[in-house]
């Protein structure tokens, strides 16, 4: 997956193999900073009811609570961003997800840099770094996240699938570049919303594609449309 274009402001625009660009929303320090809040809360929860529980047995009580406090600590947030879509409950309760730089899920290595790597954002008190450099890097990142390649991104609503005219596909005659590909597909999309004569002048600028004019440009453009959407649906599986 390489990156199209530079970032503008908190969009970081990236583009898969397949040609499908994918517009991520950077979380800046306010949104992450109360989802750290939240998860915070949740822990020091946990940690209440463990105590009160454990502190009746004893010396093997306070040995037991140290080592859940340790799992707590460091493996609380990695079991929740890789096997919980990239969101502990704080940030899934902010809408916020963790995924690498190229626009993957992260994965075991990616979240254990960036988690255990908290104790350098914590210096040199109160995570005085991690505040330096959400405030000073192009991505939001801290320096968990610099090590580890991840970015924090508000996590994207599914989107609907356009409903395309009914043609049969047609394979186009020719290769087409990812960006003709969307433009094709675009155009099939929001056909219905259009005249028919809006919709004919377009596909006759499509004649050295179609090798015709008129209705039967027009049908044979939209049927390449459903072919190329076809096959996106099918990688996408």
């Amino acid at each position: 997956m390489k990156r199209t274009k530079p970032m503008l402001d908190s969009l970081l625009i990236l583009e898969t193999p397949e040609g499908v660009r994918l517009s991520l929303h950077l979380a800046g320090m306010v949104p992450r900073s109360l989802a750290f809040g939240v998860d915070l809360l949740i822990r020091g929860g946990i940690l209440i009811g463990l105590a009160m529980g454990l502190s009746k047995l004893g010396n093997i009580g306070t040995g037991l609570f140290l080592i859940l406090l340790f799992l707590m600590e460091w493996l609380y947030p990695v079991i929740f961003e890789v096997y919980f879509g990239g969101a502990t409950p704080g940030k899934k309760m902010l809408g916020l997800t963790v995924m690498e730089s190229s626009g993957l899920p992260v994965g075991w290595r990616s979240s254990l840099i960036r988690n255990l790597l908290r104790f350098a954002d914590f210096l040199p008190f109160f995570y005085g770094f991690a505040v330096f450099s959400l405030l000073n890097t192009a991505r939001y990142q801290r320096l968990g996240d610099l090590a580890a390649g991840t970015v924090v991104v508000w996590k994207q609503q599914p989107q609907e699938i356009p409903e395309f005219p009914d043609h049969p596909p047609v394979d186009p005659p020719v290769r087409l570049t990812p960006e003709e590909q969307r433009s094709l597909i675009d155009f099939a999309a929001r056909a219905g919303q259009l005249t028919p004569q809006r919709q004919l002048e377009l596909s006759d600028l499509m004649v050295k594609l179609t090798g015709h004019t008129g209705q039967p440009g027009l049908e044979r453009l939209l049927g390449m449309a459903n072919h190329l959407a076809g096959n996106r649906r099918q990688t996408a599986d």
